[in-house]
């Protein structure tokens, strides 16, 4: 679970932000609310691959013909040299490496910071390449952890997730060279650190942490990372059947959507515990959405060896995945996703309005804010898990439904470089204003203006010899509407 992330460089972020549970980040197109996801992803890309791999894989890291260069800040034709990344993050207390093997971290609140350079002059890469200036791993106290966390959590969330001591930093530098520190249960393999110069490290130090025996707590912050994921729910492949021998897990672009469901459901039949079929549970959450919704199965066409989601109306009439609408497979995807036994630990998703009545937003929130964490209980792997959702819209309907304290409004604001850098404000009088001091919160102005975006009208003056624009009444201009809309301007 990310808690804070503090971005510098990237892009045009200079964001300092606390991540709850659940969080809505809300603003209007371009003002960088996909950036925030970027650096999220370039972390997690960072864990598992090359600086490299990771710095192309960003949205816009490929640049022309492959200059990084589009990852850091520009300002006109300068740019950046450095981006510093800050993680604090809580990491499950047990899990496996790469090969299986069994490992326990030592303490379970951690704070990862990375400082990366551009590097002019690369041997192999004549648009340049990127180098490690600072890496490190380290604990947060137990002590502290009410503090840094900032939302509210009963100490039963808090003593069933954070958990360990450790007085000695996973990772630090020193001297411009890394090192990797043992971490073995009980001191028994390790030794002195692994120790390589910054400049010479392709890749990030964590993401060489895959052995559980000597490293487990980086093995297991290297894995938290590298689960956390950005949704693009696309709905060719939310339609698409699978075969038998399709992965049994939802993809980033919403892929294997049956073969999971049906996974699911399998698994379900076989457990004693469950109390609901599956396709029921998933049946009923839909129908929140859908009212007509009877039932869902998986078709098994064992001639074809194909599996097909079928929706099935109050009428009986079966439908196939193929003619649902957008806004129903995203929901539906979403509705698999609450099933799992072992979630993803983050999911990002941008504009979860797409392809939705504005009526049926407070159906799809209510589903993703169940789909996270509840700070209020004890955290447990079936009932309640570790899993945290942030989203971000431009949706009016969205933004006046979340709860307020989890929305963030980004907003670009000048900086001293006399460019605009992107932030992320909270709404007064929640736990992010009162943990920060509140310098900067959104206006309730700013906010009345975001919920009434219609705004008054904007009729053209006619230019001297043109003839005056035929005035066309709009539906919020109707009589029989001024008094019932909010917001409305009637002087208009």
């Amino acid at each position: 679970m990310l808690t804070r992330l503090v971005v510098r460089g990237f892009k045009n972020l200079d964001i300092d932000v606390r991540f709850g549970p659940f969080t809505c980040i809300a603003g209007p197109n371009g003002v960088g609310k996909s950036n925030v996801f970027d650096a999220i992803a370039f972390l997690s890309a960072l864990a598992g691959r090359s600086l490299l791999e990771a710095a192309v894989e960003v949205r816009g890291g490929a640049g022309r013909i492959g200059d990084v260069r589009g990852i850091f800040r520009r300002v006109g034709s300068t740019y950046t040299d450095t981006i510093s990344l800050t993680a604090e993050m809580i990491i499950p207390p047990v899990g496996e490496d790469q090969l299986g093997q069994l490992a326990e971290a030592s303490i379970t609140f951690l704070q990862y910071d990375l400082v990366l350079r551009y590097s002019d002059g690369h041997p192999t890469r004549p648009q340049g390449g990127l180098h490690v200036e600072e890496e490190k791993l380290t604990h947060i106290n137990l002590s502290e952890a009410r503090r840094r966390l900032g939302f509210e959590t009963t100490p039963a969330f808090r003593d069933s997730c954070i958990i360990g001591r450790r007085t000695t930093p996973y990772i630090s530098t020193l001297e411009g060279a890394v090192l990797l520190h043992a971490d073995s249960k009980g001191g028994k393999v390790g030794g002195a650190p692994r120790k390589v110069r910054a400049q010479d490290l392709p890749r990030t130090m964590l993401s060489t942490a895959e052995n559980a025996a000597e490293h487990r707590t980086a093995t297991l912050a290297r894995r938290e990372m590298l689960s956390w994921t950005q949704l693009h729910l696309e709905p060719s492949a939310l339609r698409a059947p699978d075969d038998f021998t399709a992965p049994p897990s939802i993809g980033h672009n919403g892929a294997h959507l049956p073969a999971t469901l049906y996974r699911l459901a399998r698994e379900g039949a076989a457990s004693p515990s469950s109390d609901a079929p599956v396709y029921a549970r998933v049946a009923t959450r839909l129908s929140e959405l859908v009212e007509q919704v009877r039932s869902i199965s998986v078709d098994v066409d064992e001639k074809r060896q194909l599996l097909s989601i079928v929706a099935t109306d109050h009428r009986g009439t079966p439908h196939l995945a193929s003619s649902l609408s957008d806004g129903t497979l995203r929901f539906l995807a979403l509705a698999v996703m609450a099933e799992e036994a072992h979630p993803r630990a983050m999911l990002c998703l941008e504009e979860p309005e797409n392809g939705m009545h504005p009526s049926r937003i407070p159906a799809m929130l209510s589903l993703l804010q169940g789909l996270a964490v509840d700070p209020e209980l004890a955290v447990a792997a079936e009932d309640n898990p570790l899993r945290q959702v942030i989203i971000n819209t431009h949706s009016p309907s969205v933004v006046s439904h979340v709860p307020d304290d989890a929305l963030l409004v980004a907003r670009l604001v000048p900086d001293t470089k006399r460019s605009d850098v992107a932030r992320l404000l909270p709404l007064s009088n929640t736990w992010r204003s009162d943990l920060l001091g509140a310098a900067e919160t959104v206006s309730k102005g700013e906010l009345l203006a975001y919920l009434d975006p219609i705004g008054p009208r904007a009729d053209a003056s006619p230019t001297s010899g043109q003839t005056p624009p035929r005035k066309v009444r709009r539906v919020k201009d109707r009589p029989d509407l001024q008094l019932l809309i909010p917001f409305n301007d009637a002087a208009e």
